[in-house]
């Protein structure tokens, strides 16, 4: 329980008994930017806005509940005897990593369902989830949590140049604190407009783009992490904890490390599932380029297989840059011909009655005796999965 006066009102709106907070205002702004940002990305795809909406309402309440569930599990000291506190998640006490790993989840669940490739729909929501972490911290700033070691009010002001807003919020307890969230918010930004700009290079291949949002993010985290003092711990074997302050010591001529309560833990949760990531996304991106896993470029129509069969969404909207490159778009075709001849052979059946009549018909109406070739009706059968899905 907290026992200070929080700068800010961490109550928004109150209505009678409901109270609209700051954190889930903005947790919940910072979810529906990333839901336009993937529906503006999935447009030129050709995917529908609503196959988006569908992934948000399923993955918004199960990274939420894995998100507490994370927190929960390394304080469970503090919730052991207040069961119903488990459910006050407006309180804060939220991990982002459990957030990831029930969106995740859920989303591959789902996606496989609708017949999507996971890669290709990870790689246009990875900046969507920069999007929402980036603005969600600021949920963090009003709580008066997730911050770092003490620090110098000049420090604040002078060195970094912060307004009195988050100077004033980062004093607590008459202490003046790193503002950790800020530091995460920036470096989230920055990851942002890298995506960006990398998701139009000719070069990224399918999941590399959310592979690279695990890397810079992990990488980013690993570091802040170490300036918390309120961070999940565990206690581990002492060479694991030795092997991440060594990791981490590059920092120490910057900024002195959190304090971490030995008797709480000796390895912070979130730096070594950071140190996971980050070498885990590595070792797939050189895996599925040497395995061939990766030939499909980000820039390529996404095949989706239905019961029906499969079929190549068309790409709309704007052209990408590298969709100019005609020796890359040729490279593209020959690495894809193999699924398009399959998906061809799959609506042959349907493309003859449907496609080849008119042709013919046509053909005859311009008094042309010699009935149209029926192949060029034939190909890739194109679904704009304009339905709701459920």
């Amino acid at each position: 329980m907290r026992v200070f006066e929080l700068a800010i009102d961490p109550v928004l709106l109150r209505l009678g008994p409901i109270n609209l907070t700051w954190y889930g205002t903005i947790i919940g702004f910072g979810a529906l930017l990333g839901l336009l940002l993937a529906i503006r990305e999935g447009r030129r795809f050709g995917i529908s806005s609503d196959f988006f909406m569908d992934l948000m309402l399923i993955g918004t309440p199960s990274a939420l509940i894995a998100a507490r569930a994370y927190y929960v599990a390394f304080q469970w000291e503090n919730y052991k005897d207040n069961f119903w506190e488990i459910f006050a998640i407006w309180h804060g006490g939220i991990a982002i990593y459990g957030a990831l790993i029930g969106a995740v989840i859920s989303g591959a669940i789902y996606i496989r369902v609708k017949g999507y490739p996971f890669w290709r729909i990870a790689d246009i929501c990875a900046p969507s989830l920069l999007v929402g972490q980036m603005i969600g911290r600021w949920g963090n700033f009003v709580n008066q949590e997730a911050y770092g070691g003490p620090v110098e009010e000049s420090f604040l002001r002078d060195t970094l140049h912060l307004p009195d807003f988050i100077v004033n919020q980062m004093y607590i307890n008459g202490t003046y604190y790193h503002p950790t969230f800020l530091y995460e918010s920036l470096w989230n930004l920055a990851g942002l407009v890298l995506l960006l700009v990398l998701r139009r290079q000719s070069f990224m291949r399918a999941g590399e783009v959310f592979l690279g949002y695990l890397i810079w993010y992990s990488a980013g985290r690993f570091f802040i992490e170490g300036l918390r003092t309120d961070s999940l711990a565990f206690q581990g074997p002492e060479w694991l904890a030795s092997l991440l302050n060594g990791l981490w010591s590059p920092m120490t001529t910057l900024f002195e490390q959190g304090y971490l309560d030995p008797n709480y833990g000796n390895v912070r949760t979130s730096q070594l599932l950071a140190v996971l990531l980050i070498a885990a996304g590595i070792a797939l991106v050189i895996y599925r380029r040497l395995s061939g896993a990766s030939s499909e470029r980000y820039a390529d129509p996404i095949i989706v297989r239905r019961p029906d069969g499969a079929a190549a969404l068309p790409l709309k909207g704007d052209r990408m840059a590298d969709e100019a490159d005609e020796p890359a778009s040729d490279a593209s075709r020959d690495a894809n011909a193999p699924n398009e001849r399959n998906i061809s052979r799959e609506s042959e059946a349907a493309d003859e009655t449907e496609a080849d009549k008119p042709s013919e018909d046509k053909a005859q109406d311009a008094g042309d005796t010699k009935p149209a070739d029926s192949t060029g009706a034939k190909g890739l059968q194109h679904d704009d999965d304009s339905g709701r899905t459920v």
